[in-house]
């Protein structure tokens, strides 16, 4: 029953610090009332779910783009043609994408987030009103903290008509995310920021992904947050630590596109707060487990510190700490899983063992707050 305490014993990754200790926790009504160290039989291993912090979801409808170095997408070059609005081949096949299939798609990848440990995401959804209308009705019914960023569909209209567009979405979302600060003319884009911001909403937008031309206007626009940065150098790096601008990452989905390998570690030595998201469904899938992996073993930096990026710094950007570390009065949003597993027993690094090799089938139950 949702009212009765659970107990569940086990090695803990606990705390904002995620210190691996061996013990218990209580949770009450979707609260963790109790964190208590003491030795046990158990295997188990409990960890913070994941946040996925940068999705389009809208991708579910085509998983199986080309690829390869004629025919598909390995270079920046070919960056445009594959999600360049208006006319990148994403944005022909959402156009042409029935409506009930486009929540169906979605709904599924929602699903599979569930059942790979992901208890909350921020989608850049596509579509205008109507795109924000149906990641929500895909989200009914389920059990995840959703960000919805929306975006205009004809920004190319006079500039009142875009506006009474954006309200709308902003009725309806929790911000806008928009694809990048030269897709669109910067006039225009201040316009929309400052609109989202009269709403007390939240503005995101790509930046830097395919080379540096758009990080400065993204900057003069003062986000909430930025995606991406592949190509950031030193100086940009700066300038976003002094703006205090947390920023996402998405790997595996760079490095296929040819946009390149974001520069995480120097992020991290600069200050800013990085979290990372699994990109286009149409490249890769929701699960966190690979991101965390590919992450682990393309970047210098250590595995505490990766497993944060996947979890708690997912929750920072969603402005919900309260669903991140597992400490006394936080939301219970927990992966229980089996470190007897084929894949877990033996490991002697709980932090370690989950960040490099834990698996979608290592997971024995999820509690979602």
């Amino acid at each position: 029953m949702y009212g009765t305490e659970q107990i569940i014993p086990g090695t803990i990754i606990a705390g904002p610090e995620l210190e691996p200790i061996e013990g218990y926790i209580c949770v009450k009504r979707g609260i963790i009332t109790e964190v208590g160290e003491e030795r046990t039989l158990s295997k188990n291993i409990i960890a913070p779910c994941f946040v996925n912090a940068h999705t389009h979801l809208g991708d579910s409808v085509f998983k199986d783009p080309p690829l390869g170095k004629v025919s598909g997408f390995r270079t920046q070059r070919d960056l445009d043609a594959l999600v360049k609005p208006p006319d990148g081949l994403k944005h022909r096949i959402l156009r042409d994408t029935p409506y009930r299939t486009l929540i169906e798609g979605m709904r599924k990848s929602l699903l599979d987030m569930i059942e790979t440990g992901t208890c909350a995401f921020a989608d850049f959804r596509e579509g205008g009103v109507v795109g924000v209308a149906a990641l929500n009705k895909a989200l009914e019914g389920l059990n995840l903290h959703s960000m919805i960023l929306g975006r205009p569909t004809e920004p190319e209209l006079p500039l009142q008509v875009v506006l009474a567009e954006v309200r709308r979405i902003l009725l309806r979302s929790t911000g806008l995310g928009m694809s990048g600060a030269n897709d669109l003319d910067l006039e225009l884009l201040e316009n929309i920021a400052t609109c989202t911001r009269k709403h007390r909403k939240f503005f995101a937008i790509h930046a830097g992904e395919k080379d540096t031309s758009d990080i400065e206007k993204a900057l003069s626009l003062e986000p909430d947050l930025l995606i991406h940065l592949t190509n950031a150098t030193k100086k940009d790096l700066e300038d976003v630590a002094d703006a205090k601008i947390p920023v996402v990452v998405c790997p595996r989905s760079n490095l296929i596109t040819g946009a390149g390998i974001a520069p995480v570690a120097e992020m991290l030595e600069a200050g800013i707060k990085v979290a990372a998201g699994t990109d286009n469904v149409m490249l890769n899938s929701v699960n966190m487990f690979a991101e965390m992996e590919f992450m682990s073993k393309i970047y210098s930096i250590d595995d505490r510190q990766v497993f944060k990026i996947c979890t708690l710094n997912g929750s920072f950007v969603m402005g919900s700490d309260s669903t991140g570390s597992i400490q006394k009065g936080n939301k219970a949003n927990l992966m229980i899983l089996n470190g007897n597993s084929n894949n877990l027993a033996g490991i002697k690094n709980p932090i370690s063992g989950i960040t490099r090799r834990a698996r979608p089938d290592d997971i024995l139950s999820v509690l979602h707050s």
